[in-house]
């Protein structure tokens, strides 16, 4: 799919705008393939990828961890459920981040919400299923923080439980199903917290 003379003035003029705060691996792929409208809720994954379903939500908060932060991104990329990141067909945007990848930005009240299925761990290694989750703010800045991780998983140890440096709060999980068979999971994320260099 070719990209409108639109598309690519916004990607310059995000990219250009954007910096990172701290080291962070393939960061700059969040803005590959991102959408010029972004809403407070999304879907990774498409009807039929197989997976259980997965639905997390929660609030951003700015820095005193008690104001809602309204227009932040939150991009986030996983494997499919056999624990690998594969392309779509035709997919040229953010490749090495697989298929099941997405953004939302915060509302007024700094809700967000996006639905997708359970990933699969990297297979033949002992690393829990994850979710990898990239913050950017209004300001343009941008930064990783802990990954969202599953507490019932049991490749999740509990050395690995107390080790997480909480960068943006805890990303421990604690799912339950609903009466539909969905996994649903909540995560509040804090701007900044325990992210060095942030001012």
């Amino acid at each position: 799919m070719k990209l409108s003379v639109f598309s690519l003035i916004l990607f310059s003029v995000l990219a250009a705008c954007a910096q990172s705060i701290d080291s962070c691996e393939d960061c700059e792929l969040l803005m590959e393939g991102m959408p010029a409208s972004l809403s407070w809720t999304t879907s990774l994954s498409e009807k039929g990828e197989p997976g259980e379903p997965l639905v997390i939500s929660g609030t951003i908060f700015k820095r005193d961890g008690k104001t809602p932060a309204q227009g932040v991104i939150l991009y986030v990329y996983h494997t499919n459920t056999q624990g690998n990141y594969v392309a779509a067909k035709g997919q040229t945007n953010g490749r090495r981040h697989g298929h099941l990848r997405g953004w939302v930005k915060t509302d007024e009240r700094g809700c967000y919400t996006f639905s997708t299925i359970r990933p699969g761990s990297y297979p033949n290694r002992r690393d829990p299923q994850h979710i990898h989750p990239i913050i950017k703010e209004a300001s343009g800045v941008y930064y990783w923080i802990d990954a969202f991780l599953f507490e019932d998983d049991p490749k999740l140890t509990e050395k690995e439980k107390t080790s997480q440096p909480n960068r943006g709060g805890s990303g421990i999980l604690s799912l339950r199903k609903n009466d539909k068979g969905v996994w649903i999971g909540k995560r509040d994320i804090i701007l900044g917290l325990h992210v060095p260099n942030y001012k």
